[in-house]
């Protein structure tokens, strides 16, 4: 089975899939061409859906809306920052990093009083630093390993505890009996008091915990927002999803697992 995954080499999701995947990984250049791959039926993808620190992620939120595809694994991936350049760190000029990354590692980016240079991942951010022959980066382990860059200081990031968590998507849906996890999108298509209320009652008179809320716009004008709900997964849940079912627009996204992956080093 071949599995997307977010490149170019050394960027996080390159060094999670390789963890569970090892050599069916593909690296595509964004995150939109991994679920175009998946809704085409070409293989399963991995993406990050969100982090500890920086929220959301914009083009897999959007992904999960836009293509028909499903959720069928999560995975929670600690993740590290390093600040690397070829000179000294006292004579960089310039910062390359991924805004992701910026926003995870804000205290020290901003610490720097450098012109920053945004890129598309922390891989083109050492690419990039290391065609200019100045200033510095911010990258994984992995890709700083990869390209022979000198380390000049160890986990950047803000926190320490800092998570970025990461789901596996399909064409099919997951029917395991492992299945703990549920995850849907709800689109009103009316603009009411209490609408927002009265969807969420449904979960708590059932007593289901959600674990993630988050909204999005629709894409249909200014003010109009989806929310993303995951729940644990349980009968009572198929319940509210069904009753919501009867007075809103639902995307269901499926049941999914948890994954297993080797200890992080």
């Amino acid at each position: 089975m071949k599995i997307f995954a977010l490149g170019p080499e050394g960027t996080f999701s390159h060094e999670l899939g390789y963890q569970i995947y090892g050599d069916s990984i593909i690296l595509v250049p964004t995150i939109r061409r991994i679920f175009e791959e998946v809704e085409k039926g070409h293989g399963d993808g991995i993406v990050p859906l969100e982090n500890s620190e920086a929220g959301g992620v914009g083009p897999s939120l959007d992904g999960l809306l836009q293509y028909r595809v499903w959720i069928t694994g999560e995975v929670y991936m600690p993740v590290h920052h390093y600040l690397v350049s070829l000179r000294p760190l006292e004579e960089a000029d310039v910062l390359y990093v991924h805004p992701q990354t910026h926003e995870q590692c804000s205290e020290v980016v901003d610490a720097m009083e450098i012109p920053v240079v945004h890129t598309s991942s922390n891989a083109q951010s050492a690419k990039e630093m290391q065609e200019s022959g100045r200033g510095a980066a911010i990258v994984s382990l992995m890709t700083a390993r990869m390209h022979n860059l000198s380390i000049r200081r160890e986990r950047v990031e803000n926190n320490s505890l800092n998570v970025t968590r990461f789901v596996t998507i399909s064409s099919h849906q997951y029917r395991g009996g492992d299945a703990r996890k549920g995850s849907i999108i709800i689109d009103p298509r009316e603009d009411r008091a209490g609408l927002l209320y009265d969807i969420l009652g449904i979960f708590a008179r059932k007593g289901i915990n959600l674990t993630r809320i988050e909204s999005r716009p629709s894409k249909r004008g200014m003010g109009r927002y989806v929310f993303f709900l995951d729940f644990i997964h349980s009968s009572k849940a198929e319940e509210a999803v069904s009753e919501l079912q009867g007075m809103t627009v639902i995307k269901d996204l499926g049941r999914y697992r948890e994954l297993e992956v080797p200890e992080w080093k």
